[in-house]
This record gives structure tokens, C-alpha cells and sequence, in this order.
């Protein structure tokens, strides 16, 4: 996006943002409004664009185009589905648009589908579980292991009580982080450890990780967390502020996922990713998968 080479484009630099994110990224910039583009698509919406950035991966990144929810009170950007969609928004043509996404990525590409799920990017079928909240994506992750077999894999995430242990770890699934972050304390004594120091101990280059969700247990292959061209472990220790975990990348590139926003809380959709599926190079019409008529108990 260049601001010169368009006659439409309305900053609004009274609306500042001012992000630090779970990850160490610490983004700054202003609002803008103008026409937003998403495959046949159209409508004018927000959307932020960054000034100064810490972060290399954010190199050749011109803005955030937030697929959230909106939060009050909040400096941020209307999200922009949610502007596109906007029943009162008179300059869109995705008024009819529903208001759910999913999204994937592979090492070289990425896909967001707008309305649903495309069924031929999942193998098998879609798993569904209400969100913890409904002001983010936020599930309760029960149980990570980490280990080469799952029965003799370490139990990272130990808690105290039954009842702890039945919600789970607030974990907020988020595809704009890169990995998988996971707590460096006891999450405020709700564990009896602290799983960063205990990953470091069994740290290994070939093993998995297994994360529980509800009665779902998701695996994360080696090959996605540890980058073998950077020789380093795509896992990093929650900052003081975070109870929980960021479920990143390492996850997106394994699982397709849903976010459902016509619900309240969203409804979360997992399904495994296709490996023979390619991603778009362009924008596809699609049929997509409509929601099962009712959730998991």
C-alpha cells in the first residue's frame, strides 16, 4: 500500500495505536480509511498503518488489516470484516458476507477464506468449541505434552486442581504470532510448575508437542517448531503480563481454523490441513462448509 498513489486514502493520524504483543513485537502507527480490497470483495474500512516496528518480521509490511473482534474503548481500527460487513456502511458490496473466516499457512504461503471453511483444504472433519471469551479467540488448553511418543510424553502445563485442570490455560489462537509461546511462571500458582523451564529440560530437536483442547488433542510435529534453516527453536516463554499461552504459526501451518463470529462467544472450528491442497494464487469462489447444526457438548 502506498498513501501516494492514492486519491482516496483518508489518514487519520488523531487515532494512534501503540501494541506491544505477547511475542516481544511492539508495533506504532495511525488509522486510515480507504477502499479494502479482499478477492471480488469491496468496501471502504479502517486499518492501521504501522510507522515503526522492532520486529524483522514485519520487514516489507505496510499495515494491519486486524481480523478480530472489536474491542470498546479501544484506539484500534473497526476490524475489517466487521466494517465490510456493516449494515450501514453504504460503500460495500459484502453487506451479505457472513462474518466468519478461516485461515491456514505453509512455509512459503498463506490463506485466508472468507464466509467459512473451503472442505477441500481439511482432512477429515471440522471440530468445534466455543470460545472463553467474547472479546478474543480464546480456548482452554487442558494438557501440553512434549515428547517423542504421547504416553511418555512430559506433562508441561501441571495443574494444581481438578477444576483448574477442567477449564484449562487460556490460550488465545492467533495467526498473526509466529510460534508458540507458553507460560514462564506458575500462572499466578494455578500449576505446580513452570512450563518453560521444564521444556528447556527435556529440550530435544525431534520431539512433538501435544495440546489438549477440550477432549481434542492436537499434535505439532517437530518440523513446525523448530526451524532447522535459523536453527532455533520457534518457542518462546510468556512475558510477565501473560497467564496462558499464544497458540501461533507452528499450529496454523499443521491445522486449519475456523473463527465463527456470527456466535456469541465465537464459535472455534479445527480441522486437519489438507497436505495435497495448495493455496489460492488468486481470489476463487468456493462453496463452503456450513456450520454443523448444533456444538460439541
Amino acid at each position: 500500500f502506498k498513501v501516494s498513489e492514492s486519491s482516496t486514502f483518508v489518514p487519520q493520524s488523531f487515532q494512534t495505536f501503540d501494541l506491544n504483543y505477547a511475542d516481544g513485537t511492539h508495533l506504532r502507527g495511525f488509522s486510515g480509511v480507504d477502499q479494502v480490497y479482499m478477492g471480488d470483495y469491496k468496501a471502504t474500512a479502517p486499518f492501521g498503518v504501522i510507522t515503526d516496528c522492532n520486529s524483522p518480521d514485519f520487514n516489507g509490511v505496510d499495515g494491519i488489516l486486524g481480523f478480530g473482534l472489536p474491542k470498546m474503548g479501544s484506539n484500534l481500527p473497526t476490524p475489517v470484516l466487521f466494517a465490510m460487513t456493516d449494515a450501514e456502511n453504504k460503500d460495500t458490496n459484502a453487506a451479505d458476507l457472513k462474518r466468519k473466516f478461516s485461515f491456514f499457512s505453509t512455509d512459503d504461503a498463506a490463506e485466508v477464506q472468507l464466509g467459512g471453511y473451503d472442505p477441500d483444504t481439511v482432512s477429515g472433519t471440522m471440530w468445534y468449541t466455543p470460545a472463553l471469551s467474547k472479546q478474543d479467540f480464546i480456548v482452554g488448553v487442558t494438557s501440553l505434552k512434549f515428547g517423542n511418543q504421547f504416553d511418555k510424553a512430559v506433562e508441561l502445563l501441571q495443574f494444581k486442581s481438578a477444576s483448574e485442570s477442567k477449564y484449562g490455560a487460556p490460550s488465545i489462537m492467533d495467526s498473526g504470532t509466529s510460534c508458540l509461546v507458553i507460560p514462564a511462571d506458575t500462572m499466578l500458582g494455578e500449576l505446580r510448575n513452570k512450563p518453560w523451564d521444564d521444556f528447556q529440560k527435556h529440550f530435544a530437536k525431534d520431539k512433538n508437542f501435544w495440546l489438549q483442547i477440550g477432549d481434542r488433542s492436537f499434535k505439532i510435529p517437530p518440523h513446525q517448531w523448530y526451524l532447522a534453516d535459523s536453527d532455533e527453536a520457534c518457542v518462546q516463554p510468556a512475558p510477565d503480563s501473560m497467564d496462558g499461552l499464544l497458540i501461533g504459526d507452528v499450529f496454523f501451518r499443521e491445522y486449519v481454523v475456523e473463527f465463527d463470529m456470527t456466535r456469541s462467544p465465537t464459535n472455534i472450528g479445527i480441522g486437519r490441513l489438507n497436505k495435497s491442497y495448495r493455496p489460492v494464487t488468486r481470489s476463487t469462489l468456493s462453496s463452503l462448509a456450513a456450520l454443523p447444526p448444533h456444538l460439541p457438548p
